[in-house]
């Protein structure tokens, strides 16, 4: 990556940074999880939506966390 695609990354990324981040919380859980079920309700099965690649992510956080930390259903 040029310096150059690393400075416009950067600017890019400062308004996502408090909306796409690793859980840490239960309460930044619960906000994911929103954000992911809205995703879900706006991209469906459409693989070539604008936001696919954001409901991807999302739900690839939410997963992790669910692993980690959420005990399963008995």
């Amino acid at each position: 990556m040029s310096a150059a695609q690393l400075e416009r990354l950067s600017a890019d990324w400062q308004p996502l940074a408090s909306l796409v981040a690793v859980p840490h919380s239960e309460a930044e859980y619960a906000r994911l999880s929103v954000m992911l079920d809205e995703l879900i309700d706006a991209v469906g099965e459409d693989e070539s939506h604008p936001l696919a690649g954001l409901m991807d992510v999302i739900g690839t956080l939410v997963e992790v966390y669910e692993t980690e930390h959420v005990a399963e259903l008995a």
